[in-house]
């Protein structure tokens, strides 16, 4: 019989698998608050202690909850010193996959905390270039107000493909001064 010890346990080893692998969207209820407890699993287990060993999968972690748009779990990572920018292994960090999937809350939490606009991932897209092409080719609800978010906190307007093609995200960029570049 296997003992709820031993279950918990194979619960965090496969947790931190996943993790490593980018397995956000089905690691999602580990960030779910639990009724009884008021924690998450992500939580419980950092308090635990049992990340310690684990900085990649810790890393991961933040940027899950970043990419589910679990905010408080990613308040909580971000306070007790999670980098923003190391969480990606999957080509992207916590910003960009916040922007990509349409995380305005989230988005607006990692502006607050300094996390740099500027760090490119694997695509060569900054947080702000990663917001413009999910705005076009994936969009979500609040692609436009992350867009703007990040042109308000500073982002290059250089850094995004302009136009874009899409008529509401070149009015935006337009709006803040972004010019069409004739060399391109």
């Amino acid at each position: 019989m296997t003992s709820s010890a031993d279950s918990d346990n194979q619960t965090f080893s496969d947790a931190v698998l996943g993790l490593e692998r980018g397995d956000f969207t089905l690691l999602d209820p580990l960030l779910e608050q639990n009724l009884t407890s008021g924690e998450c699993p992500i939580i419980t287990w950092y308090n635990e202690g049992r990340f310690a060993n684990e900085p990649k999968a810790l890393n991961g972690a933040l940027t899950c909850a970043c990419f589910n748009g679990r905010t408080m779990v990613a308040e909580f990572l971000l306070t007790k010193g999670v980098d923003p920018s190391a969480g990606n292994g999957t080509g992207l960090n916590a910003f960009h996959w916040a922007a990509n999937r349409g995380q305005l809350e989230t988005v607006k939490l990692l502006i607050e905390r300094k996390a740099p606009l500027e760090v490119e991932s694997m695509y060569g897209g900054t947080v702000l270039g990663t917001a413009i092409w999910s705005a076009v080719n994936e969009p979500k609800p609040d692609h436009l107000a992350i867009i703007e978010a990040l042109i308000q906190a500073g982002a290059n307007l250089d850094a995004a493909e302009y136009p874009t093609g899409n008529a509401q995200v070149d009015e935006l960029l337009r709006r803040h001064g972004r010019k069409v570049d004739e060399s391109r």
